[in-house]
């Protein structure tokens, strides 16, 4: 059986938190996603911002575990706002009209530091 393959890493500073997302979003993973940004909400946390630069996965599962904690943001009066989310879960975001879900400078992965040399040319 292959254990879920998601880091989650949280960093507080006053009542902002970053929470960071390493590996595969999916059926297995969600609930981890969903506690965590939960914890957030419960712990007073006003600003949300999620980190989904080091994520290789994020299935329909995923989604709806930010959907969720939107709304229960939302509900508390808080915010959260997704950075960097893979090519995958912002098709889906854009197709579901959940772009709220999304920081406005963020929509989109940066690009990566490492450019491969052109066959043949020197370094």
């Amino acid at each position: 059986m292959r254990l879920p393959q998601l880091n989650v890493y949280r960093h507080d500073r006053d009542t902002r938190a970053l929470i960071t997302l390493a590996g595969e979003i999916d059926l297995a993973t969600a609930p981890l996603v969903r506690t965590a940004l939960a914890a957030c909400v419960s712990d007073g946390i006003r600003t949300v911002d999620v980190d989904l630069t080091a994520v290789t996965f994020c299935d329909v599962s995923g989604l709806n575990a930010f959907l969720a904690a939107s709304r229960l943001a939302t509900e508390a009066g808080a915010t959260l706002r997704l950075h960097y989310p893979p090519p995958v879960l912002a098709r889906m975001i854009e197709i579901t009209g959940a772009g709220f879900l999304l920081h406005e400078h963020h929509a989109a992965r940066p690009p990566s530091r490492w450019v491969p040399a052109a066959a043949g040319s020197a370094l």
